[in-house]
């Protein structure tokens, strides 16, 4: 593994903890050891950092997922689900835009990158994704 890659799997790997570390409970916590930073919004707890992943040519990768009226369907956004030495798996998410605001599904599919495939990695705004 290079160190590219290495740096790339440390962060997701840190996406990850974040993630499965979510819980109601704990976002409502205002003491001294609340595990985030920032204050309560609303004490609404995201469970979802959505990601864009990029090959070395700066292009983001996409996949395909067939949504809910059977239409193949592509996205570039990402939920981390797992990362090992040399790959990470991935949960598509599908965008709905309304306004300014931006939400995300689940499709209920999964993919597995290889790390070697990814150069950098863009974290968008933290969110709920239902149903992870």
């Amino acid at each position: 593994m290079n160190n590219l890659t290495n740096c790339i799997a440390k962060i997701l790997n840190v996406i990850n903890v974040l993630q499965n570390n979510a819980n109601k409970t704990e976002c409502q916590d205002n003491t001294c050891i609340k595990p985030y930073l920032g204050p309560i919004t609303n004490t609404l707890c995201f469970n979802t950092r959505p990601i864009v992943l990029y090959r070395c040519d700066n292009t983001p990768i996409a996949l395909e997922y067939t949504d809910s009226n059977g239409t193949t369907q592509t996205t570039n956004v990402f939920r981390v689900e797992n990362v090992s030495d040399n790959s990470v798996g991935v949960l598509l998410l599908s965008e709905n835009t309304t306004g300014d605001t931006t939400t995300y599904n689940n499709t209920n599919t999964y993919a597995t990158i290889n790390l070697g495939c990814i150069c950098a990695i863009r974290c968008l705004t933290d969110t709920i994704v239902d149903n992870v």
